[in-house]
């Protein structure tokens, strides 16, 4: 898997929410339209799997998350940034999102949960702040940021 192939799977996803605000429907389009045993959604997962191995995703690690941004923000995929973490049975720092958070969730081992939600997509609105959580297993947890904002609080 290459970075420039990566990025092409992520456009698939964000030419189809580009401009729709970032609440509970987009959510529930993205569990619809690219629903975790979809073949698009395997594709992704499988494709951070395999840049993770290459060792160019997930390639910083604190306090027991591996962690990384794989893209800036770009025209390519809509001005959203993408970053992406691997976590097991682990509470993350405490940030919020001004501009919002879509987390697309792909479980690894066990009954992974990430904020309390299983595989599939999760929108958290403009202005949420959380401590990202994953219980009962280890997964990647890949996030798209419009504009890449993400402000970590310290708290």
């Amino acid at each position: 898997m290459t970075l420039e192939k990566f990025q092409a799977l992520i456009a698939n996803v964000t030419k189809e929410i580009a401009g729709r605000p970032l609440d509970a429907r987009l959510a529930d389009f993205l569990n619809e339209r690219f629903p975790a045993a979809g073949p698009e959604f395997r594709e992704i997962a499988n494709a951070c799997r395999d840049a993770v191995a290459a060792g160019w995703m997930c390639d910083r690690e604190h306090g027991g998350i591996k962690f990384g941004r794989v893209i800036a923000p770009c025209d390519a995929i809509d001005d959203f940034s993408v970053d992406v973490v691997e976590m097991q049975d682990v509470v993350g720092p405490h940030h919020s999102h001004p501009n919002g958070e879509i987390d697309m969730i792909m479980p690894l081992e066990g009954d992974a949960k990430f904020d309390g939600h299983g595989a599939g997509w999760f929108v958290y609105e403009p202005g949420s702040a959380h401590r990202p959580t994953v219980t009962d297993g280890r997964a990647y947890v890949l996030y798209l940021l419009p504009k890449g904002a993400i402000y970590f609080t310290r708290q």
